[in-house]
């Protein structure tokens, strides 16, 4: 086996997390560490940048996970209300995204704290219930938790 079949063989009962999503995936979680560093560690004004930067890079990937929410619903092959709901669900965190820009940066990271942690619920829930991929989780776990351990480190540094 080599080390690419080895990367793409991260599994959750059985399934597969494909080699695109972990590195792609992992490559979209960079921007937020860095800015978490940079917050803490950083000298004025280079630290606060940081974390108005994370606020802004935070609600561009929490609508990117809206739109995930979107392509699972209309990949349904149930157009009842399980795709009206998902529909439904997916377009609040670009809402929440574009509120979050509005208020202050500690607030904003918060804010955007709380919608990841609820992304990620539903996410889990949908793999649950057959709606999104059995390896889902085995992505979106270790993803959302860098993500949520650096806003807390950007609104820790915002205080």
């Amino acid at each position: 086996m080599n080390s690419q079949t080895a990367a793409s063989q991260c599994t959750s009962n059985g399934a597969f997390v494909p080699s695109p999503a972990i590195w792609l995936g992992g490559a979209g979680v960079v921007p937020f560490l860095a800015c978490a560093l940079l917050a803490l560690l950083g000298p004025e004004p280079g630290a606060s940048w940081a974390a108005q930067v994370m606020v802004c890079y935070g609600a561009v990937i929490l609508s990117f996970l809206g739109g995930i929410q979107w392509g699972l619903a209309t990949g349904s092959a149930d157009p009842t209300d399980v795709q009206t709901r998902r529909l439904g669900l997916s377009v609040l965190p670009s809402l929440v995204g574009w509120g979050a820009l509005l208020l202050p940066v500690l607030w904003g990271l918060l804010v955007l704290l709380t919608a990841f942690a609820l992304v990620l619920f539903l996410d889990l829930q949908a793999t649950r219930r057959g709606e999104a991929p059995a390896w889902f989780p085995r992505l979106r776990v270790p993803l959302s938790v860098a993500v949520m351990v650096s806003l807390v480190f950007g609104a820790v540094a915002s205080v």
